[in-house]
């Protein structure tokens, strides 16, 4: 594959693969083919366990991958390059030296004077709205101004690349937005010395806000699924009718990536193939009551249901589909449409919303059905919780068979339909 004439870093057919306990290959990213190009800001979307931090790291050079290779203007990524640099979601700051001192840090490797150190490190302070708390420690410092000092200690090197692994997520909404938009007005100004910026990132409204482009990323194994051009000019409406169009496009590929992955792995060995999604029961019942209610009327796009709810794609998604699985609602499009029984169960007291869950774990959810099965035909109605979670690992992940277990297990305790010992590490037929 040629690279594109105004690429930065390319990508052919990357792969990578992490060892299972059993010593079988995980794939974790598959055949990923992109570019990241001169003069724009490309977004990489995708739910959580879709390689998305993985690709970010072998872009760094930190990692490299199983298979494919990585280019950095033409020639071969060997490891991390002075031309790129990371913002990482946790701020990874050194706690015990000041602001000046973190930021210096990131022209360790350039062997520079000490003068020239001081007078970049103070530039890029200034520059990303940090001056007067050069002495400080990062304790002092609320949660955007370390994240600002991240910031800082990236851009001293003078880089071509800034990949961001999630830089606002750990920020709360008024501070994570405050910062979005300074280094956006950095950006559309020019003021920066980057040529292309790689966002990782699992909010939609975000990545439309501030990418050029959209990469969005499939999960087991993450694969480019739908590559989606944003062009609108800075600043932008989240309000216009061209935003929400963007977002509601979005929306319907993660929408439809999930359905194909639910009837495809629900069909396959006998149902047990299928990862379910961590949502509790709380969690279904509020979004099955909010739908319900005279606003909505049994009807919501999802983008309009995560503006409301405060929700992201890694917190909707989960319900979203749970309902989906068991009956309660049915996810179409870019959409989610209470069922009959979904309505039943948003108006009914507990007693009768346990027996209808009841019901629809056994009708619907095959892991629940076998699992109740087998505690049926045991002697004392119990097994150990390493018999099930052994048979789940030979279609998932460890991680994914973890997850799905504890999953249906938190439904059937709720439904009465078994309940489990934690102490023992066992599951009982009923409540016990």
């Amino acid at each position: 594959m040629d690279a594109p004439p105004n690429s930065i870093i390319d990508f052919h057919r990357i792969c990578h693969t992490f060892a299972k306990s059993s010593g079988e290959p995980l794939v974790v990213l598959a055949d990923i083919d992109s570019a990241l190009r001169d003069g724009e800001i490309l977004g990489l979307l995708g739910r959580s366990g879709s390689g998305k931090s993985t690709f970010l790291r072998i872009a760094a050079g930190l990692i490299k991958p199983t298979s494919g290779e990585v280019l950095y203007r033409g020639a071969p990524l060997a490891g991390p390059s002075e031309g790129i640099s990371v913002v990482f979601q946790t701020f990874a700051l050194y706690p015990w030296l000041t602001v000046l001192e973190n930021v210096e840090a990131g022209l360790d490797a350039l062997r520079l004077p000490r003068a020239e150190i001081r007078r970049r490190a103070q530039a890029a302070i200034d520059l990303i709205g940090l001056d007067g708390f050069q002495s400080a420690y990062p304790r002092e410092l609320s949660g955007g101004m370390r994240q600002r000092v991240g910031f800082a200690r990236a851009i001293v090197a003078d880089p071509v690349a800034l990949l961001m692994d999630e830089p606002f997520s750990a920020l709360d909404v008024l501070t994570a937005e405050t910062l979005r938009t300074d280094f956006l007005d950095l950006w559309v100004g020019h003021t920066l010395p980057l040529k292309t910026v790689l966002l990782v990132t699992h909010n939609i409204e975000e990545a439309v806000l501030l990418c050029d482009r959209i990469l969005i990323l499939s999960s087991n194994p993450g694969r480019i699924c739908a590559e989606i051009p944003v062009p609108l000019a800075h600043p932008r409406d989240r309000l216009s009718p061209e935003f929400r169009a963007i977002v509601d496009e979005i929306y319907s590929t993660l929408t439809l990536r999930s359905l194909e992955s639910i009837g495809s792995h629900g069909q396959a060995h006998g149902g047990l193939a299928l990862v379910l999604p961590r949502a509790s029961v709380n969690q279904m019942s509020g979004l099955l009551e909010t739908l319900a209610a005279p606003s909505y009327a049994g009807h919501a796009e999802l983008s309009k249901l995560a503006g409301t709810l405060v929700l992201e794609v890694d917190d909707l998604f989960p319900i979203a589909e749970a309902l989906h699985i068991l009956g309660f609602a049915e996810l179409t499009g870019r959409s989610l449409k209470l069922t009959a029984a979904g309505r039943v169960f948003a108006q009914e007291a507990t007693d009768d919303r346990k027996r209808l869950l009841r019901e629809h774990l056994l009708r619907f959810v095959p892991l629940a059905s076998h699992i109740h099965r087998v505690l049926a035909e045991r002697e004392g109605h119990w097994a150990p919780h390493l018999r099930f979670k052994a048979e789940l690992e030979d279609h998932l992940t460890p991680r994914d068979a973890e997850r799905t277990l504890g999953a249906v297990i938190g439904w059937a305790r709720y439904a009465e339909l078994f309940g489990y010992d934690a102490r023992l590490r066992r599951l009982k037929l009923g409540t016990g």
